[in-house]
């Protein structure tokens, strides 16, 4: 089996990454630049845990962006197998070849066996891809544990194996982003292939400084108010704490609307934005108090 090719470095250096990943509108912490540059320079995938809503997705569309890179995106969901994530064949296109066939049952079988009929899924799309590619296997605390094995097998050598065609090895390595919610625990073994890191929410300065990026009509005052009231709901025991996505959301809802100050009417008004149950919007009507 050929060893696939390692890539040149994405990334020069660890202020290279933060600066680049900036210019795509995602700020990233040292612990966050370090742990991509690393990912790059030792080609190991990253393993990427936190809350949902803290950007491990929005990382790797970052990474791919920065870069110029394809993205190729594994949605993980319990009872995601193979035939969705590496590849199946055609049957329904087989089966009318077969009926259309004249020759031998042999000539048949290789016919229908052939690449005309293989429907990639994303981790064989990433490994035959020649351009830059960034694999993004999300949510992987979703799929059933069995999937591990599969992950294991093609993130150790970066080729797969269709029985009727033979070993296809990559021949870039794409650039790997796993990424969990941890509702479950991953095998070490996965774990051990991975380089990790734990993103949590940004701190209120870090938060600030990404809603003006994306938002940058927005009066400062206003962005200090509205990451100061996001902390505290996020400080609520809510089903659905909000995400930084939403907290750009909630800016650009106070720009649509022409406000310049926060109140009780407005955050009433508004909460849809970034409270998506009732019952949170209850609590959070409840227990927050602007003035």
């Amino acid at each position: 089996m050929s060893v696939p090719a390692r890539p040149r470095p994405l990334f020069a250096d660890i202020d290279d990454v933060s600066r680049r990943l900036a210019e795509t509108g995602y700020l990233p912490d040292t612990a966050t630049a370090t742990a991509v540059f690393l990912a790059d320079r030792l080609g190991k995938p990253l393993l990427v845990e936190g809350p949902a809503g803290v950007g491990k997705t929005e990382l790797a569309r970052a990474v791919a962006q920065a870069t110029d890179s394809g993205l190729v995106r594994l949605q993980c969901y319990e009872g995601v197998d193979e035939a969705r994530a590496l590849y199946e064949w055609n049957h329904a296109k087989q089966i009318l070849r077969i009926q259309a066939g004249s020759g031998d049952w042999d000539q048949t079988k290789d016919d229908v066996f052939s690449e005309e009929f293989l429907l990639q899924r994303p981790l064989l799309t990433a490994i035959r891809r020649t351009e830059p590619t960034v694999l993004l296997i999300d949510e992987t605390d979703k799929a059933d544990i069995e999937i591990e094995g599969l992950l294991l097998e093609v993130l150790s050598d970066f080729a797969v194996t269709v029985p009727e065609l033979g070993t296809i090895t990559a021949e870039r390595t794409p650039f790997v982003v796993l990424t969990s919610n941890a509702t479950r625990e991953l095998s070490e073994a996965l774990k051990r292939r991975c380089l990790f890191l734990h993103i949590d929410f940004p701190s209120p300065e870090l938060e600030r400084r990404i809603l003006l990026s994306r938002v940058p009509e927005l009066p400062q005052h206003l962005a200090d108010e509205l990451v100061r009231i996001i902390g505290v709901l996020r400080g609520m025991q809510l089903k659905k704490v909000p995400s930084i996505a939403e907290t750009i959301d909630w800016g650009r809802t106070l720009l649509a609307l022409g406000l310049d100050t926060i109140d009780d009417a407005v955050v009433a008004a508004t909460l849809g934005v970034v409270l998506k149950h009732q019952s949170d919007q209850q609590r959070a009507s409840g227990e927050l108090r602007l003035n």
